[in-house]
């Protein structure tokens, strides 16, 4: 289907679901059906979703249409140990219940088959169904499509460095994503209990979250529109015996820090900020989150990188232009996938009110690599009240040994295929060389740090408003493109028609303080010639 057609059909049919729903559950239904409302008496949800899948299925967006959660059962489980630092959002409206913090599910707050799941509601009656739930297992995911309105004409990628809508005047699938996953119980205190995820993207989005040597054909050598990934991979074990519980998780996953994250659900707004467009995505390895108290976390991994693959490490390529910036007959494929390291600390206080993050994710020695950044920084939120919190986030981030662009040897050198990312290597998408102060150097260290908050105010149980104000110092221009200051303010109104359905309008305002950093594409050798861009966005969230 052609994007186009993606703008004509999901508002179709955000439109109808509440008109089949409510169309179709009636129909020859029992006067005890009729008349059953789960939201009053749970247990007659069987009865009110009624026989087949897709009675059931769209019956189930009708039970939620207009409400701010599922039904909730009385015989379900404590959600969270009685002594746990309380739980300080609710979702809707927020993209989160608990303070963000990554590498890890959830400790203390955590019970499987715990999302509310349309598809799992419509199965819930079969013999898969009844054997998924009775082993933990879910299948869920969402339909994401959004579109804007961009002061910025060059497509595509016009309004690049700004993601997630890098493309001017369009409509775009953003992400199709399902996963399959158990979550371990983290609230129980008896017994070792496991778990595991599988997810997959398509659609525009898939060319964030790419890791170099993961179906990276695409991005790298393609610049397909729409792409495919798998972001998360992982499996964990929780020993609850060990201070307040161990949580291991190894694979890929998504990297610790930062408010935002790749899934849309998981964030305020459609727009991302520019801290986290340029930001670690996922780690392949090995992560340890300790609760020591109900208070405190502590977190400690190993990985080969940011955005790098297992099979990398070590492995080499021919080099067909020995220069002085790589002088042998061979280099490293992707020098940034190396033994690496993260650590956090989490604290809370003032009943959950109050939680300040600071971690350092994927240290090596920082060479130059597809995206082998040095992250340190820190997020806090405080919550004001019912209705105002704030979430904010800091960081510097840095390589080193980075190919300088103003060196005629070093220009010379990536032409003819003497560096790892050359166009022979990698034709688009390249990891950026860097704006060196001195142009005799060969390589310096590129270096970007910023600070973003978002400023959200609960309107009603379905909606919240957000602000976020931004400023960002991209010193080399290794990140973006190109060496400048940027600011951004965004305002944005995120409001739910059901748990299942959100709607996520934008307005956006970015300036490149230092030069003209917008309404370009290098991967067509166009140059930016805008300092600012004004954009009006937005997008839908179905979840299945």
């Amino acid at each position: 289907m052609s994007l186009s057609n993606w703008g004509r059909a999901v508002p179709l049919a955000l439109a109808l679901v509440p008109v089949l729903s409510f169309g179709l559950s009636p129909m020859g239904a029992r006067a005890d059906e009729a008349s059953c409302d789960p939201y009053k008496d749970y247990k007659c949800l069987d009865t009110y979703l009624g026989e087949d899948f897709g009675t059931r299925f769209l019956n189930y967006y009708k039970l939620e249409w207009g409400q701010a959660a599922a039904p909730s059962d009385p015989s379900a489980p404590p959600s969270r140990r009685d002594y746990w630092p309380a739980t300080p959002q609710s979702t809707p409206p927020m993209p989160f219940t608990e303070w963000p913090y990554g590498g890890t599910t959830s400790l203390g707050v955590n019970r499987p088959n715990s999302v509310d799941s349309p598809f799992m509601a419509a199965i819930s009656n079969t013999s898969l169904g009844q054997w998924m739930q009775d082993n933990n297992i879910q299948f869920y995911g969402w339909l994401n499509v959004g579109g804007n309105v961009s002061s910025n004409t060059v497509r595509p990628g016009g309004n690049a460095p700004i993601a997630y809508a890098y493309t001017p005047n369009t409509v775009q699938l953003d992400q199709l994503v399902a996963y399959l996953e158990r979550t371990p119980d983290t609230v129980q205190t008896d017994h070792i209990d496991w778990g595991f995820r599988v997810s997959a993207i398509y659609g525009e989005n898939y060319r964030y979250t790419t890791s170099y040597g993961l179906a990276s054909y695409q991005l790298l050598k393609d610049n397909k529109v729409n792409g495919y990934d798998f972001p998360m991979l992982y499996a964990e074990m929780f020993v609850p015996q060990v201070a307040e519980g161990l949580m291991l998780r190894v694979g890929r996953y998504i990297s610790v820090p930062d408010i935002e994250a790749q899934l849309a659900p998981n964030n305020y707004m459609y727009t991302h900020s520019m801290m986290y467009t340029f930001d670690n995505y996922t780690n392949e390895g090995i992560q340890a989150t300790l609760a020591v108290t109900p208070n405190l976390l502590l977190q400690a991994g190993f990985n080969v990188g940011t955005e790098s693959t297992f099979w990398h490490v070590g492995e080499k390529v021919p080099n067909p232009f020995p220069n002085p910036l790589y002088p042998g007959r061979n280099f490293l494929k992707d020098p940034g996938a190396k033994p690496s390291f993260t650590a956090c600390i989490r604290y809370t206080w003032n009943n959950g009110d109050d939680t300040v993050y600071p971690c350092m994710d994927g240290i090596n020695n920082g060479s130059w690599g597809y995206n082998n950044l040095q992250w340190y920084g820190f997020t806090y939120y405080h919550k004001f009240n019912d209705k105002w919190h704030l979430s904010f986030e800091t960081y510097d981030i840095h390589q080193t040994g980075v190919p300088n662009l103003n060196n005629p040897i070093v220009q010379t050198a990536v032409a003819n295929g003497g560096t790892p990312f050359s166009p022979q290597y990698t034709p688009f998408n390249a990891p950026n060389l860097a704006n060196c102060h001195n142009p005799n150097a060969l390589t310096c260290r590129a270096e970007a740090y910023g600070a973003v908050a978002y400023i959200n105010y609960q309107a009603s149980p379905l909606d919240n408003i957000s602000f976020r104000p931004e400023f960002y110092d991209d010193a080399q221009g290794q990140r973006t493109g190109t060496k400048a200051r940027y600011l951004n303010f965004g305002l944005g109104w995120q409001h739910w028609l059901s748990p299942q359905i959100e709607l996520r309008p934008e307005i956006d305002w970015d300036r490149s303080i230092d030069a003209k950093a917008f309404n370009g594409n290098s991967n067509a050798g166009i140059a930016p010639d805008k300092n600012y861009t004004v954009l009006v966005a937005a997008d839908a969230i179905v979840h299945f």
